[in-house]
């Protein structure tokens, strides 16, 4: 097969790609933060990048290959002799003096050609089986072996042999320094040690330098342009020669990369805090299940106060297409709906999972809509506000979508609340999608054979468990919920209608 991208079996736009509207209601830029930090690098905007169903099997693969330690290691590797050429390629842009600018040049263009004969060597012996690197090892060795590329990487071993057989000597006597071509025992470094011991300004050698060359350098160019100008002339020429050299593709593939070593190494920190991952199996919707779930980004946060989460387990049938989740407040579910959209979110991006198995069907899309606060700026109410970002999902043809819904309705009466989310339910079901309602309404649960109620359970202190089971909606929970939501314990109307009577 041709290669393009060891994100995608065809040429990949991510780049342009703005963040997918239910990145804020999973909590999934929390989770990137901690990958960056791990990584060190920013990859945010790789996970932008939506895959379909042929894609998402491709990266499986390839994530497959990534976490073996001897393809990590060696695409480590490849990573960190691309930043030595890209600190090249910004030295370049730095200096003004055409020698210097093309000597960086051909710095860049040699650490280029030794990254990827390396990297096609260590392929070569490495353990890869997905499509993907397979691929990335078929182009390189078909374009290493390439008339254009065999001969820049012959110019380029003949002008950097040349360079780094240059010796100069510096004598300074009688305040003067001597510039001539020689060899010497001592370094550089040791000659400004010692003839100036006192001088706290940074000196540097030619052809290193980290920005315009000082005065003793320029110098030291003079006499050796004079004594090799045809090397010199070499440089430039060559400069001129090759000013676009790079295969755009393959100088891609390291920002790509990223995309995998990243989560590679985030899932390792996880796991050595206690934090499971799966890879999820394939399967068909009636299959869809998991084990051991939980939700990423909480458990981000909790690894840094040494704390585990609340796993839960949820399987659907043949036939079942939502989850209306109800219970009382503070039980755990958006955060169980939550665990549901990242574990569709990284199965589709082709990572493990955050949980102890799975089977994950292949969805289309991820549609989100959870609860918000009325808007300052439209002066829009909360109802208002839920309404406009519900209509755009309502309005477009979104099938074999998962669909997250949390907490709608919640300022209308029970009734209008109860019309409004079985005509979203029966929306969604009608256009073939899956998903979970989180609600205060049990009577959402009881009125499509579609449809499954889960529910979040108390202890037997009637304290949240935060453990999520299939069962009917508890009208206790549901009434203990909406005492709590607005302050209705009998502690509470005690309290209030003493005050009012004491005033």
């Amino acid at each position: 097969m041709s290669f393009e991208s060891i994100l995608d079996l065809k040429l990949s736009s991510y780049k342009e790609l703005p963040r997918p509207t239910f990145f804020l209601d999973l909590n999934l830029k929390q989770i990137l933060d901690k990958i960056n930090q791990f990584w060190t690098e920013d990859v945010t905007s790789l996970f932008y990048f939506p895959a379909d169903k042929e894609c998402e099997d491709y990266r499986r693969d390839v994530f497959g290959d990534m976490k073996k330690p001897e393809v990590f290691a060696l695409f480590t590797e490849f990573n960190s002799r691309m930043k030595e050429r890209e600190k090249a390629l910004q030295q370049k842009n730095l200096v003004r003096v055409e020698s210097q600018k093309a000597t960086w040049h051909l710095r860049e263009v040699d650490m280029y050609c030794k990254t990827f004969v390396t990297l096609c060597e260590d392929l070569e012996k490495a353990p890869i089986e997905s499509a993907g690197l397979v691929a990335l090892k078929d182009e390189l060795k078909e374009y290493l072996a390439s008339d254009e590329f065999v001969a820049m990487r012959q110019a380029v071993d003949k002008l950097i042999e040349e360079l780094y057989s240059f010796r100069v000597v510096l004598t300074y006597e009688n305040n003067q320094i001597v510039v001539s071509e020689g060899e010497q025992p001592r370094t550089y470094d040791d000659f400004l040690k010692k003839g100036f011991p006192e001088n706290k300004a940074e000196l540097r050698s030619p052809f290193a330098s980290t920005a315009e060359l000082t005065n003793l350098e320029l110098e030291v160019m003079k006499v050796m342009s004079k004594k090799h100008p045809e090397f010199f002339k070499g440089v430039v020429t060559f400069y001129q020669k090759y000013q676009t050299y790079a295969k755009e593709k393959l100088v891609r593939v390291n920002k790509e990369v990223g995309y995998y070593l990243s989560f590679v190494q985030f899932e390792k920190k996880m796991q050595e805090n206690g934090f499971l991952f799966a890879t999820p199996k394939t399967c068909e919707r009636e299959e869809f299940s998991a084990f051991g779930l939980y939700d990423l980004a909480l458990a981000c946060v909790n690894m840094s106060q040494k704390k585990p989460v609340i796993s839960n387990d949820f399987t659907y049938g043949a036939g079942e297409q939502f989850f209306v989740l109800t219970g009382p407040n503070q039980g755990g579910k958006t955060t169980f709906a939550r665990s549901l959209g990242q574990l569709i979110f990284f199965s589709k991006m082709g990572f493990d999972v955050p949980a102890a198995s799975a089977k994950v069907p292949y969805f289309n899309h991820i549609l989100t809509h959870f609860s918000v606060e009325e808007s300052l700026e439209t002066g829009r109410g909360k109802l208002k506000e839920e309404l406009v970002r519900l209509q755009p999902m309502m309005d477009s043809v979104y099938e074999n979508t998962f669909v997250i819904i949390n907490e709608l309705f919640t300022t209308a009466a029970n009734y209008d609340a109860c019309i409004m989310g079985n005509r979203v339910l029966e929306h969604f079901i009608k256009q073939n999608c899956m998903g979970i309602y989180v609600t205060h309404l049990k009577e959402l649960s009881e009125g499509h054979k579609e449809v499954v109620s889960l529910r979040a359970t108390l202890d037997e202190n009637r304290m949240q468990s935060y453990k999520i089971i299939r069962s009917a909606a508890d009208d206790s929970a549901c009434a203990v919920n909406q005492v709590n939501k607005y302050q209705l314990t009998y502690d509470q109307l005690s309290k209030r209608l003493g005050e009012r009577r004491e005033q």
